[in-house]
């Protein structure tokens, strides 16, 4: 599997070559060449910024079709926290969690339930570990991929527990296993995602081997499938009680939740990539010095404003807070068992995909070129190079895959020199006497 696989992808056929997604894109993934945008996958975080910018939907999360529950003979649904801020007046999850079952899965494993263990795992971690503090919670995928890229000297600031959906899934797997004495390949482990950085997360784990998750839905695709089901299971007083969390839980839907759920009050938490990108920075700079955590949400809001979601994050945080109301605490708690699986396997390492040269000697001077370029564009930042900046376009061209003449005034000065030049050699006094 190459390990820069992206679930944002584009659809030529509908992209219109405009420059909206070029000057969203956080981390100028994005270019646009004979008239349609490209993503390098090897910078693109799978944030979904450009699938909410473009005006055309050219761009498009990659997720599995419904029909994956056919491939296994037992399946799992892994709600989301946040699946349960798009439901108007829901006053119990068991509803959502019954309509599930009545969809097609055999069973649920709320995801909420395993973040309340992985908040009581990183509650003990942080306090065990305070040489390493502030430690920064590994929840986002997308933001520890814009950490592995960009920000090298903070990975060891990353908390090397397992997500939420990472243990949640090899908990029910275990569970589904020795109900039903299949074998756990047999066994189908669906997450409902919010968002499509989870998909890349997938099939691309950061931190462990090989995720337990085998397949992703969008939760825009399930949302009008349940709610139909979930009437009909009210009007039957049919309601199974499925429910493993309770506040902690259920608050890691929304920015804030996760480290709510540490029970501290030195902790930073900042949602939306242009906040987390002006966090980091910030940190890698020793701004920090007195929190033991940082949260940082990739979506605004956290998790409820993920591109796959349907309702308005700031009106799901609204949902999410009114339903754990008059719920308890916490209802999942920690064994041993479940601690020694929860932690992260493999190390991150730095990918310098941003880097010039191959080498400190080249990249100075490349670098140096890129900077000779850049004073020779005019620094409007227009994008009608297909390039997010004019420093952008000077990298793109240093690296070989753009031309200076990309750039519109420079492209119009040589227009002008060569319209110049062909004057004058068109001009009586320089034309050849007639024989």
């Amino acid at each position: 599997m190459d390990k820069f696989f992206t679930a944002v992808r584009l659809d030529e056929s509908l992209c219109k070559g405009c420059i909206n997604c070029i000057k969203r894109c956080p981390t100028q993934a994005i270019r646009v060449r004979n008239g349609k945008a490209a993503i390098t996958k090897e910078f693109c975080i799978d944030c979904g910024e450009c699938i909410r910018i473009c005006p055309h939907h050219a761009k498009q999360a990659y997720y599995d079709p419904l029909s994956i529950l056919k491939e296994y003979e037992y399946n799992v649904a892994l709600p989301a926290p946040s699946l349960y801020g798009q439901f108007n007046n829901l006053d119990d999850v068991n509803i959502v969690l019954t309509a599930l079952k009545r969809m097609g899965f055999d069973d649920v494993y709320e995801v909420s339930g395993a973040a309340e263990l992985v908040s009581e795992i990183s509650r003990k971690y942080v306090e065990e570990h305070k040489d390493l503090w502030p430690f920064i919670s590994t929840a986002c995928p997308s933001v520890v991929r814009l950490i592995r890229v960009r920000f090298p000297n903070l990975i060891e600031h990353l908390l090397p527990v397992k997500a939420p959906v990472d243990l949640a899934a090899s908990l029910a797997r275990e569970k589904a296993r020795k109900e039903t004495g299949l074998p756990a390949h047999r066994i189908g482990i669906i997450f409902i995602s919010p968002c499509p950085a989870k998909v890349s997360a997938v099939k691309t784990p950061l931190g462990i081997e090989k995720s337990d998750v085998d397949g992703v839905l969008a939760m825009k695709e399930v949302y009008p499938r349940l709610l139909p089901l979930m009437k009909e299971a009210e009007t039957a007083q049919d309601i199974e009680e499925l429910a493993i969390s309770g506040k902690i839980g259920i608050s890691w839907g929304g920015s804030g939740g996760e480290a709510g759920g540490l029970l501290t009050d030195s902790y930073l938490a900042a949602d939306g990539i242009e906040n987390v990108i002006r966090v980091l920075e910030d940190l890698e700079d020793q701004k920090f010095s007195s929190l033991e955590f940082i949260e940082l949400n990739a979506c605004s809001g956290g998790c409820v404003g993920g591109v796959l979601t349907v309702e308005n994050p700031f009106v799901a945080k609204v949902k999410i807070k009114r339903l754990r109301k008059y719920m308890p605490v916490a209802c999942n708690h920690l064994e041993d068992s479940n601690e020694k699986n929860a932690y992260w396997t493999e190390k991150v390492r730095y990918e310098p995909v941003f880097k010039l040269g191959m080498d400190i000697k080249e990249s100075i001077a490349m670098m140096a070129k890129v900077e000779e370029l850049y004073e020779r564009f005019p620094g409007l930042d227009c994008g009608s190079c297909g390039a997010p900046t004019c420093k952008a376009l000077a990298e793109d061209v240093v690296r070989g895959v753009a031309s200076e003449k990309d750039c519109i005034h420079i492209l119009r000065e040589y227009i002008h020199k060569i319209s110049g030049e062909m004057s004058m050699l068109d001009s009586p006094g320089r034309r050849p006497e007639p024989e």
